[in-house]
This record gives C-alpha cells, structure tokens and sequence, in this order.
C-alpha cells in the first residue's frame, strides 16, 4: 500500500487551495457591480445585469457576494468610502465658503461623465422601498452620517463666530441635505452643471449673516 506523504509544504509556498479557483478579480467585479446599482438602483437591478456587467455566473456571483442584497450592501461601503477619500471643503476658514465649496465640488461630481449621473445614495434610497429593513438602516445611517458632518461644520463657524450666534445649525443643514438630494435627482434627469450651479448660488443666498453693528453716533466737540 503506498504512503501518502504528511510533510508540510516548503518554507516560502503557500499550500494550495482547495476546491475551484476563482476564474475573476473580485474587487473588479464589486466595482462593476457598484456601476450598475447606481445607475439603476437598487430595486431596478436585476441578477441578470449584474452577472453580465461583472462578467460571471450566478453560482459565482452567490459564492464570492452572497445574495443581490449582501453585493448591495458591499457596493454602498465601497461607494462610501471611495467618496470618504476626499473633502473638499476641510481647508475652507468658515462655514459659509465650506459649504458653498462642497456645494460646487457635487454640481460637477453629479454631473460628471466619468460615472452614472447623480448619487449612489440618493438613487438607492428613491429605489429600495421593498427592501429589508437591514438594507434600509444602512441608507439612513448614510444620509445621517452627511447631514451630522455638515451640521458639525456649521456649529464649528457659530463657535468662530463666522456664523451669527443663535443660528439653528440642525435645520440649516437638513436644508442643505435636502438641496444635495435635489441636485442628485436633477442632474439625473439631465441638468448641466452650470445649472446646479445656478441653483448653489440661489441657495447660498439664504445663508444666515451676521448684523452688522450699529455705527457710532460721533459727539460734537465744544468750539
């Protein structure tokens, strides 16, 4: 009867896996995949869209991702943290100019030809009513994760006195939420940037501003 061999495998060399390898570039394909969720959303994605954009089998898809939700949920952390990278508004002295300046940076990203119009988020949560709960928890914590960021930068510029005392930093920033939202859905129906942009000024016109102090009454000196 011949022996099988029990000795470990050379110093340096991994052992070889066991069963079939994977045929694909799984952090490709989760990108492929994040491509079609934000052009189409959640809800509007079908199984067959994703295997054909990621170049794979259903057997394949459900062994590398899970399930169409579990892929979603990954393709939303990558989107999230791809966006996370940068800030464009961290180095601006007050709140006003951040805002304004994060405002133009989405007018262009939204527009942008480079990947599908709008925003990842915003089309997920207009396409995902009949979704889990699990699903649903995870856009909220997303879009509360945004407005808590820009109700901070708001609160910082009351505390360096570039906005006036007294502002409501909470309602100031759910209206700039909503207005990023809006700006999401119109540049998916088509608007230009230099129309977001028409729309940054207009809102940026309701930005609190500061009273200016009463101006000092000069006394008439006595010949």
């Amino acid at each position: 009867m011949k022996k099988t061999s029990s000795k470990p495998p050379a110093p340096g060399k991994a052992p070889k896996p066991r069963g079939r390898p994977r045929s694909f570039d799984r952090e490709q394909a989760l990108g492929q995949a994040m491509e079609v969720f934000w052009k189409k959303g959640f809800e509007g994605t079908s199984l067959c869209d994703l295997t054909e954009a990621m170049g794979i089998n259903p057997p394949s898809l459900y062994a590398a991702f899970g399930d169409k939700e579990s892929l979603f949920l990954e393709a939303v952390e990558r989107y999230a943290t791809q966006r996370g990278e940068t800030c464009p508004y961290c180095e601006e002295p007050t709140a006003r100019q951040a805002i304004e300046k994060l405002l133009t940076y989405m007018a262009g990203e939204l527009t942008s030809s480079a990947h599908p119009r709008g925003c990842m988020m915003v089309m997920a949560a207009a396409t995902s009513g009949g979704s889990s709960e699990k699903l649903q928890a995870v856009l909220t914590a997303q879009r509360m994760s945004s407005r808590a960021r820009l109700k901070a930068r708001i609160e910082e510029g009351i505390r360096d006195g570039d906005v006036p005392a007294g502002t409501d930093a909470g309602a100031l920033a759910d209206f700039y939420s909503t207005l990023m939202t809006g700006m999401s859905l119109q540049a998916r129906d088509g608007a230009t940037r230099k129309a977001l942009i028409a729309t940054v000024a207009t809102a940026m016109q309701v930005w609190p501003v500061k009273p200016k102090a009463p101006a000092r009454r000069r006394v008439a000196q006595a010949a």
